[in-house]
């Protein structure tokens, strides 16, 4: 039966950025889907993994600063001794700084790179070797954005790391598949999350933002659950290096 395509008992997810927002539904929906789940955030996750427990799921918390690098191959090997496999990593954690290019600083530049891009891909490094000694493949799933396709403006930084993470996809995707590990990534449109909190707030942005949207509303976490399982389960075997957007059609215009 194709639904049975989507379950995922018995799979272990780490969720990086699940404290909250995006990253929060994503681990939600993989735990609804059968899956336990390794939260990783330097915020607090409590509220988080109370909610995948209640789903009859482990969930395993690992704080972690995510603009280190040396942080990655204890996210992995913790999830792997405490949760006995790895088998879906979702690099969703992600930060933005907004400023003029004439403006934007070092530190911004720097300090977006380094979460949204150069830890993404370490990470992504460390989970694949650990599924490749598994031996029965994985999946992994970045978080994307609107930006990968498009300049957008105040946020150089961040439009640079997102068209970092679709072209990367892409790169890992074509390397590892023969280790039957997928790769591939979300682009979540305008979401109503607290990244985009300055934009909402703006009644100038947030109706130029809504006129654009098919759809007519800002999306929210949930909206991006079903992308999420998709992607994680073996209903998404023979999709590869591919970005998906959820984005209420906005690109479409």
């Amino acid at each position: 039966m194709i639904l049975d395509q989507f379950k995922l008992d018995g799979k272990v997810a780490i969720v990086t950025g699940g404290a909250r927002g995006l990253g929060r539904a994503m681990a939600m929906a993989v735990a609804e889907a059968g899956a336990d789940v390794a939260l990783v955030d330097i915020l607090d996750m409590s509220e988080a993994k109370t909610q995948i427990e209640k789903c009859g799921r482990r969930c395993l918390t690992i704080t972690a600063d995510l603009s280190k690098k040396e942080c990655v191959d204890d996210i992995v090997n913790t999830t792997v001794e405490k949760l006995g496999r790895l088998d879906i990593l979702f690099n969703n954690a992600g930060i933005i700084r907004r400023a003029p290019v004439l403006e934007f600083s070092e530190k911004d530049w720097d300090d977006v790179m380094n979460i949204n891009i150069r830890t993404l891909f370490f990470l992504s490094q460390a989970a694949a070797r650990a599924m490749v000694k598994q031996g029965h493949g994985g999946k992994i799933i970045n978080t994307a954005s609107l930006l990968s396709f498009q300049g957008g403006i105040l946020v150089p930084s961040y439009t640079a790391s997102k068209s970092a993470v679709m072209g990367l996809t892409r790169l890992l995707a074509n390397e590892l598949a023969p280790h039957k590990i997928n790769v591939n990534a979300i682009a979540p449109g305008y979401m109503a999350t607290d990244n985009t909190k300055p934009l909402r707030e703006d009644p100038v942005r947030n109706k130029a933002i809504l006129d654009r949207i098919p759809a007519g509303r800002w999306g929210e976490p949930d909206d991006l659950k079903g992308a999420a399982v998709f992607l994680a389960s073996p209903a998404s075997d023979y999709v590869n290096g591919y970005t998906i957007a959820v984005d209420g059609g906005w690109l479409a215009r």
